[in-house]
């Protein structure tokens, strides 16, 4: 069976990390494939919002450690893995899909990583955060970036530094989470929050979410000119005159992302 799942039903895709026996340690090809899955999934028009989630009780145990000790990975010799621009952490900062990660488990390290870096995460009772400090690494996929903002200094190393398992009312109270859910409610919420960005106009979604990207890297005045841009392509669109039209017609709006 392939190591990354990928399945669409209207306009939503579900990319699944699909290595249950190892609680979905990462190998390399599986690195390679996420970002492929991701970049598909940006490319493709019919696409406005994508989950990603784990198979079985794990969401991401992390790279897989257990091979690199072994010498048997292809994650740090090269071999299956791509340049740092196309690892997962990078693809999903720069696609312009809304991503959602749907937590079903247990995170560790390089999942941890890869949950944070999603743009909205709904989290099962059952999730859990470990940072991977004490296997004698850190985070290095994002986490280290991520977490400084989301949750300021002293609690990010709180987190990072003492590596200490979060449970997903840890979760929820830190805000690193959306909302937290019955694990048996988890998909069907997941999936609720992402058909409800799908109806939302998708190249003003795709553009407010670069705005808030960029925004985190510049001034706010270069951010106010890089929203002006982006507000004069918007106008331009069939989705700014469709949204028009429905408002003043009292009629749900019927976006083509176009």
């Amino acid at each position: 069976m392939s190591e990354i799942l990928y399945e669409s039903e209207g306009h939503v895709t579900t990319i699944t990390l699909n290595r249950p026996e190892r609680l979905n340690a990462i190998s390399g090809s599986m690195l390679k494939g996420l970002s492929e899955a991701l970049l598909e999934c940006d490319q493709d028009r019919n696409v406005r919002a994508i989950l990603l989630t784990g198979a079985g009780r794990g969401f991401c145990s992390g790279l897989d450690l257990k091979d690199v000790a072994g010498g048997s990975s292809d994650i740090t010799d090269g071999s299956g893995s791509a340049g740092i621009g196309e690892m997962p952490p990078m693809v999903m900062r720069r696609i312009d899909t809304p991503l959602i990660c749907a937590l079903n488990g247990a995170a560790s390290g390089y999942g941890m990583d890869l949950a944070l870096g999603c743009d909205m995460l709904i989290a099962s009772d059952q999730a859990k955060f470990v940072a991977p400090t004490k296997r004698g690494v850190l985070p290095e996929s994002g986490g280290t970036w991520l977490l400084p903002r989301l949750l300021g200094w002293q609690k990010a190393c709180e987190v990072v530094l003492l590596a200490r398992r979060l449970d997903a009312a840890e979760i929820e109270r830190l805000g690193l989470a959306n909302k937290v859910v019955p694990h048996a409610e988890l998909m069907e919420e997941a999936r609720s929050w992402a058909e409800e960005l799908a109806s939302n106009p998708p190249l003003a979604v795709a553009a407010a979410k670069r705005s808030m990207r960029t925004g985190l890297d510049s001034t706010f005045e270069a951010n106010t000119h890089h929203v002006m841009a982006e507000l004069m392509q918007l106008f331009r669109s069939k989705d700014f005159g469709e949204g028009l039209a429905a408002f003043m017609e009292k009629r749900e709006p019927r976006f083509q992302g176009r």
